[in-house]
């Protein structure tokens, strides 16, 4: 390893420096927070490789630029929102608290979007976990999730969000989201399941319907 790259990940693991993929100023199309500006951060670098991901471009961290911090802030300060949304890739392979640390002292609430595979560092006003069942979250995920988030492809997916509602705490929001590419063929089952269990939500990518980022 040549010393800049030794640099670079000395810088990496100190949460320093992080691989930005895009960053951009949209409204959140998902989830609770669906119809919230927010700036996001989407960082390099995901193991969990679903077939069905909608930013395979994520995956491999190395070919995305490694960026300080300092330089990520710099434009989020240029949004007119206050709500930043750290997602990926997965997120939380990094150290993050160097990042929430510098955003809240610039008065952001901070969101992630997570699968929940890694050990969670930094400081979060809303944690959304999206477990996958080839990688499943950590058990700490589950404490602390304001938002359990289940994708859903195919009937399968059903009994994977019942297992996990059933190991969140109390004040988790629940909600069933259609993968995309499966919408037409799985949303009136979801609707189904959410009529007989009322407890879930439905999640739709509005920012899908509405051609936005």
């Amino acid at each position: 390893m040549t010393k800049a790259k030794d640099d670079d990940r000395i810088l990496i693991e100190k949460g320093l420096l992080l691989p930005l993929v895009e960053e951009f100023y949209t409204l959140q199309g998902e989830g609770f927070h669906t119809g919230k500006a927010a700036y996001f951060i989407r960082l390099g670098g995901c193991d969990i490789s679903c077939n069905w991901c909608d930013t395979k471009f994520s995956w491999e961290a190395s070919l995305h630029p490694l960026v300080k911090i300092n330089d990520i802030i710099k434009k989020a300060l240029k949004c007119n929102a206050k709500s930043i949304v750290i997602t990926g890739g997965e997120p939380s392979q990094y150290n993050l608290s160097p990042l929430c640390s510098e955003l809240k002292k610039n008065s952001f609430e901070i969101f992630i979007e997570t699968s929940g595979t890694f050990k969670l560092s930094g400081q979060f006003d809303w944690i959304c976990l999206s477990p996958k069942k080839h990688k499943p979250p950590l058990t700490e995920y589950y404490s602390i999730a304001n938002e359990l988030k289940v994708i859903i492809y195919d009937n399968s997916d059903f009994e994977w969000a019942q297992i996990n509602a059933a190991k969140v705490n109390n004040n988790c929001h629940l909600f069933l989201q259609p993968e995309w590419s499966r919408y037409k063929t799985i949303i009136n089952e979801i609707v189904e399941f959410i009529k007989l269990n009322p407890q879930w939500r439905i999640s739709l990518q509005s920012h899908k319907f509405m051609n936005i980022p």
